[in-house]
């Protein structure tokens, strides 16, 4: 019966093959001609490739397996997007041919991040914690068991993405966001240009707060009253009204915060609309019984009928104007990255964002031969080596107590006690 293991290689700078293992003294030669022996005797049909490696970057390593799986990921989100099977086809192709881009983008990201010493797992540990008083797990092994099922994933490779998604964020915001400006008068200029792109309806933005009735008996029902004015007050005093959403809310919109998004007139009960409408950005209604429970809203944002004023859009038309930068400016920085990394992708895989220039040819291990030395010829250098550092008689080494007694003066007193010169050979006649 045929046994296959995984083996994961990492490659560092200078041992990218077996004879940069040989030479820093890693990989014995016995040991490499017993692997060799061992891959040679094993019958074909007992060789199979588990994962293949496609590109070095550095000290780490991308594999097709990885690759494969961002389609996949891909595939899982058109479809339950309802996206046509035509437009999908197409969005999939143009993913094949960025897929190795993408990953090379990310790992380089994560790296840098490294180089410049950037910490998130305060902030990692702080979105697994919200994420498990979400899900109302409070077993661990059990919350672990429900990310594996919701994400496809195992937990810790969870936070490893979760963690390097971050590292990537501060990167990009660092070395890229944070260099470029876009002058107000430049997007006053947009706003002149465009204003009919900013004709508004009238509209609210809301936040809810609900505490859940349902199921609830008669003294639940005045615990659950009393919880909601609670947290009204609260809101009211100048708590966060997101956070308190976030921690107390029933309702499903407690994993945003409590976000509602944009309502225009005719879309709400009357009985909230009556109120909502008529106030500005900030106000917090009182506690509203409704049939789902105990209701607390929040107007983040109000717009009046017609043409938005410049403040109001302001930061929706900076918005549409840093894109644009962003993308080239980000893209020239990873360029960079590339020029300066130690890259090298197997044949048959791009990469559609290669430096220029760069030569990322694809060095096989396999391809490449140790050197065999004989006993004798080890022992030769050894002697060759030797040699070299016994002084031949007459001439004292560089350093040596010898020289520097041939080269002082004799010392004055008794000649006896002088050193004897030393030996001159004859002439040659």
């Amino acid at each position: 019966m045929a046994v296959t293991r995984r083996v994961r290689i990492p490659f560092k700078r200078g041992f990218a093959s077996v004879q940069g293992l040989l030479d820093n003294g890693l990989m014995p030669l016995k040991f490499i001609s017993a692997l060799l022996a061992l891959a040679a005797s094993l019958p074909a049909a007992e060789i199979r490739v588990i994962e293949e490696i496609v590109a070095k970057v550095n000290g780490d390593i991308i594999t097709r397996g990885e690759i494969d799986r961002g389609r996949k990921v891909l595939e899982a989100e058109l479809k339950a997007q309802n996206i046509p099977t035509a437009r999908a086809k197409e969005i999939l192709n143009e993913k094949e041919k960025s897929g190795l881009r993408e990953q090379i983008d990310n790992l380089l990201l994560v790296q840098r991040a490294k180089e410049l010493n950037i910490n998130v797992d305060p902030e990692v540990t702080r979105r697994i914690a919200q994420i498990q008083m979400e899900s109302k797990l409070t077993d661990p092994d059990k919350f672990q068991q429900w990310v594996r099922e919701q994400a496809g994933v195992p937990f810790e490779d969870f936070k490893a993405q979760m963690r390097n998604q971050l590292l990537t964020q501060r990167v990009v915001g660092q070395e890229v966001g944070s260099k470029i400006s876009i002058p107000k008068a430049e997007v006053k200029k947009y706003y002149d240009e465009h204003q009919g792109e900013f004709i508004r309806q009238e509209q609210v933005f809301l936040r809810e707060i609900l505490i859940s009735t349902e199921g609830k008996t008669e003294a639940d029902l005045a615990a659950a009253e009393k919880k909601a004015r609670d947290v009204q007050a609260r809101a009211k005093k100048g708590e966060k009204f997101h956070e308190l959403a976030r921690d107390n809310s029933d309702a499903a919109s407690a994993k945003e915060f409590g976000d509602l998004g944009a309502w225009k007139k005719g879309q709400l009960d009357k009985q909230i609309e009556d109120v909502v409408f008529k106030e500005r950005k900030g106000f917090i209604t009182d506690v509203i019984k409704m049939p789902a429970g105990f209701l607390i809203l929040r107007v983040d944002e109000r717009h009046a009928e017609g043409q938005a004023a410049f403040e109001e859009v302001e930061n929706e038309i900076t918005e549409r104007l840093y894109g644009p930068r962003m993308e080239p400016k980000l893209r020239e920085h990873l360029t960079k990255l590339r020029e300066n990394a130690f890259l090298e992708i197997r044949q048959g895989f791009v990469d559609s964002g290669a430096a220029p220039g760069k030569d990322t040819t694809w060095k096989d291990p396999a391809q490449l031969k140790p050197e065999t030395t004989t006993k004798d010829e080890v022992r030769a250098r050894k002697k060759k080596k030797f040699l070299k550092i016994i002084p031949k008689p007459g001439f004292p080494g560089r350093g040596s107590k010898a020289e520097s007694d041939v080269s002082a003066p004799p010392p004055a007193g008794n000649p006896a006690t002088a050193p004897a010169p030393a030996a001159v050979p004859p002439a040659a006649k």
